[in-house]
């Protein structure tokens, strides 16, 4: 059975995508190539989603549960990630510049290559998580260092 999917704009809520499909997940899939920019999508289940690069750049994320996701080369920049799961998440090569992931588990996630250069990362859980490569602002060290529970003092 398909349902009726419609994708807002986060500011203005206009629509920006729209059609029939069994679930988000599936309908994202389906449309990765489509203009997913400012896409309004908190507090979504996206369990294990794969949007291999996809650009949602400025969207909201805020809640959002992409735990095990495959994100890789996702364009994520100024995205509202506060409090999302992304335990497991393969955000490898994606952009997370200036990213709000205030609050997000990225435990055990892969942020190989990913560039968090001015990405809020207080408060979020990076224990476990593979930084290999990950750019990074040198003023972000400390809130880093911090977020995979390195103490430095």
């Amino acid at each position: 059975m398909k349902n009726k999917m419609k994708i807002t704009n986060r500011w203005s809520k206009k629509t920006i995508l729209e059609g029939d499909s069994k679930s988000l997940k599936t309908f994202l899939e389906q449309n990765r190539e489509a203009d997913l920019r400012e896409a309004d999508l908190h507090g979504v289940d996206l369990c294990e989603v794969r949007l291999c690069g996809a650009d949602l750049s400025g969207a909201d994320l805020s809640g959002a549960n992409l735990r095990r996701a495959n994100l890789w080369e996702v364009d994520l920049s100024g995205a509202n990630l506060s409090g999302a799961n992304l335990h497991g998440a393969d955000l490898s090569g994606a952009n997370l510049y200036g990213a709000d992931l205030s609050g997000a588990n990225l435990c055990g996630a892969d942020l190989s290559g990913a560039n968090l250069c001015g990405a809020d990362l207080s408060g979020a859980n990076l224990c476990g998580a593979d930084l290999s490569g990950a750019k990074i602002k040198s003023t972000q060290k400390e809130e880093l260092l911090e977020s995979i529970q390195i103490v430095t003092d």
